[in-house]
């Protein structure tokens, strides 16, 4: 495949000098060529959206009528969109069709923030100097966003930066990430050459993060960055654009919490599933079980087979439920951490081992808290148990982690469910249900370094406006 793919940067359709060979992480073969951007063309991009939000400023119902057209077209292609992603990510095509689904939705949700929007009345006559004053409040732009997305959600973490930025009424620049570009790509033709999407709203930078990002970080005419990421890239994108919005949705290490009083059964089928769906390559992936003693050897029973049952194999075959980390490097990276918990006294009960390629689903118990498969996020089919004897440790275990995105508890127990509520620090607590959990227009988002912000479009929305103060002065009968 010789021809690179171009990219749509205000009225035109862009390639460059240097380009970027994308290949499948399953198997390596190549899948295309992307333009390798650089600071000129995110300067090309950041003029075009200036110049769309000054020229063709979108009303709210224009917003929305692109966003849902964008929902229904995406619904007669899911298949198209999910071959794109499977072969880019190599996600399961059952899972990659659950992500064209999700990110319907993520559009259907801001295409209502859109018809929503609304400022407020504000009471002058609660004091005595706003007499005869009437007061409200707009929602108006903050202005060109930009938007830096990750490989593990080619489409909906898009859509996710991009929707509710449609939404607001923001023009956008798009760095999607590198090892899966093409999702981004044909969304963004398909919102300029279908959905009625003026040209210069979305302009799409491929290119590396040292370069691309860098230059989106440090441009003078972007108002917002909104990033999902790792912690490490995001803290620093936040400390070199201080006068700028930083929105950061970041990592996770995420627990669950098993009493005795569950029903072992259900957390065990829901655990193989949270566990290593698209391998554990998601921020709420169920990563740590925290499991009470009396039930441990119950639930290890109930899991180990499930987990076995797991089919590894090609992202593009229908049965397969596992595939290849985004890269081989990333694989074996996973593989240290795993035989680094090994040798300091965890056992793996199931996977462990690399097969044509693909490391399989693995499970460990008997880990300690300062193993790098508890203490940091393993981003890999990895889930660890550790024993407790009481609540008050695992709630203790659970909130000992530099993360705070979700976490979960099964009991049937109201008053530890309240404790677990009220205890752990976390932007969402679940009950009931794995911390894998997410559905898209809901605010989702952490605290320390899993990041600083609520996504879900209602929320991001909000974030991606301003409040623009009106004040009138409503003359007396003496003043007309």
């Amino acid at each position: 495949m010789s021809d690179v793919r171009a990219v749509p940067i205000g009225d035109q359709r862009i390639t460059t000098a240097k380009s970027i060979t994308v290949v499948s992480p399953y198997d390596g073969k190549v899948l295309g060529i992307i333009p390798a951007c650089g600071a000129v063309e995110v300067d090309q991009s950041v003029v075009a959206a200036h110049s769309a939000m000054n020229s063709k400023p979108l009303a709210a119902w224009r917003r929305a009528e692109i966003l849902e057209t964008a929902a229904r077209l995406l619904g007669e292609r899911v298949e198209e969109f999910a071959q794109t992603i499977a072969r880019e990510s190599a996600k399961p095509i059952s899972t990659a069709r659950v992500e064209v689904a999700r990110t319907i939705s993520t559009f259907i949700f801001s295409a209502a923030a859109a018809r929503s929007l609304a400022g407020e009345m504000v009471p002058m006559d609660s004091a005595a100097a706003g007499e005869g004053k009437l007061a409200f409040t707009l929602r108006v732009p903050i202005g060109v966003v930009g938007a830096i997305s990750p490989f593990n959600f080619p489409l909906n973490l898009v859509a996710h930066k991009v929707a509710p930025a449609i939404a607001a009424g923001c023009a956008v620049v798009l760095k999607p990430a590198s090892q899966t570009p093409f999702s981004a790509i044909a969304l963004a033709e398909m919102l300029l050459d279908e959905c009625g999407l003026p040209a210069g709203y979305l302009n799409v930078v491929t290119g590396s993060g040292s370069v691309v990002g860098e230059a989106i970080v440090n441009h003078g005419d972007i108002a917002m960055i909104t990033f999902t990421g790792s912690p490490e890239v995001g803290w620093e994108i936040k400390a070199q654009a201080p006068r700028k919005k930083v929105g950061l949705e970041l990592g996770n290490n995420a627990p669950v919490i098993i009493e005795p009083d569950a029903d072992i059964e259900t957390v065990a089928t829901q655990i193989a599933i949270a566990g290593f769906s698209y391998a554990g390559q998601s921020c709420i992936s169920t990563q740590r079980v925290y499991v009470h003693e009396d039930v441990v050897d119950e639930l290890v029973a109930q899991l180990v087979p499930r987990i076995e049952k797991l089919k590894v194999g090609d992202p593009l075959d229908d049965s397969t439920d596992v595939s290849a980390l985004i890269s081989v490097s990333e694989r074996d990276r996973v593989m240290e951490w795993i035989e680094e918990a090994q040798q300091g006294g965890a056992t793996v009960l199931c996977g462990g081992e690399v097969v044509d390629g693909v490391l399989s689903p693995t499970l460990l118990i008997d880990v300690t808290p300062e193993m790098k498969v508890c203490s940091h996020e393993v981003f890999g089919p990895v889930v660890s148990i550790q024993r407790y004897k009481l609540t008050d440790e695992a709630l203790r275990l659970a909130n000992d982690t530099r993360y705070g995105l979700q976490a979960a508890i099964f009991t049937n127990d109201f008053s530890i469910a309240m404790k677990a509520i009220t205890t752990l620090d976390f932007g969402g607590v679940l009950v009931n249900e794995v911390p894998t959990f997410r559905s898209d227009q809901m605010p989702y988002g952490g605290l320390r370094d899993s990041g600083n912000t609520r996504e879900g479009p209602q929320y991001a929305v909000m974030e991606m406006t301003e409040t623009r103060l009106v004040i009138l002065h409503l003359p007396t009968t003496s003043e007309k």
